[in-house]
């Protein structure tokens, strides 16, 4: 399920996801320096976000996760946890700070990470939402929102855009828990990627570019662009359930 990282977490595998996290941020953070204050207040592809929540948004997450890479790093819980009541104060702050707030957070996750010790990597740190994961799925989840969010920024960063490595991880993520929970797909197939995933004993057979099954999976996207075999339109495809998912390995829930 999760290839990019094998038992034992070999430090090459970390490194590649640092660097592709690294290389989304720098993309993500010279968009926010390009948008006026103007754009900055204006809505964002998000139903009740400016664009500046969005950016504030991906601040906090970086800081949620440089937080729990210093909880794998010493056992020891490094401070107060990031508040997610700063979103609402910083997507207010000038473009200049914001676009500093974004670059900021972010740098201080990837240097984090290239600095976590390897045993480090395997410890089980908790999610907000309860779940507990490996620590290297933090890599994962950093991509996942910068990448995510870039789209949502509105600013012409579509599914297009999504690094091919992203796609192929995010698509195993969410359709390995997506077949678990029995979601009415027979298969899913990316023509551009030449994967193809079992996911239901029932249902249609769904084929398309990656990105754009990832849009479609991440409710980015419309079922429409996708093609499903006949007689079944992709139009009425099942809709899928709120993304992203908790993912399903085996790693639980911290209360349990």
């Amino acid at each position: 399920m999760f290839s990019a990282f094998p038992s034992g977490t070999a430090r090459a595998g970390v490194d590649d996801v640092v660097e592709d996290v690294a290389r989304s941020a720098d993309r993500l953070v010279s968009a926010a320096l390009a948008l006026s204050e103007a754009a900055l207040r204006a809505p964002s592809g998000l139903p009740g976000w400016t664009r500046g929540h969005v950016l504030a948004h991906v601040a906090y997450s970086a800081d949620a996760y440089t937080w729990l890479l210093g909880l794998a790093r010493t056992g020891r819980e490094p401070g107060p946890r990031a508040d997610a009541t700063t979103v609402a104060r910083d997507a207010v702050l000038p473009a200049e700070r914001l676009a500093d707030r974004l670059r900021t957070g972010l740098d201080r996750f990837t240097n984090g990470a290239r600095a976590l010790p390897a045993p480090a990597w395997g410890r089980l740190v908790p999610a907000l939402a309860g779940w507990r994961h490996p620590a290297w799925y933090l890599l994962l989840r950093c991509l996942r929102e910068v990448e995510t969010h870039h789209l949502d920024l509105a600013v012409g960063h579509g599914t297009e855009h999504w690094p091919d490595r992203y796609v192929g991880w995010a698509l195993d993520d969410t359709l390995t828990t997506l077949g678990a929970r029995g979601f009415p797909v027979a298969s899913v197939e990316a023509v551009d990627l030449g994967r193809r995933w079992t996911v239901s004993v029932t249902g249609p057979d769904v084929t398309g570019e990656g990105h754009r099954v990832l849009g479609w999976l991440t409710g980015r996207l419309p079922a429409d662009v996708l093609r499903t075999d006949a007689p079944t339109p992709a139009s009425v495809l099942p809709a899928p359930p709120a993304w992203p998912q908790p993912p399903l390995p085996g790693w639980g829930r911290e209360d349990r």
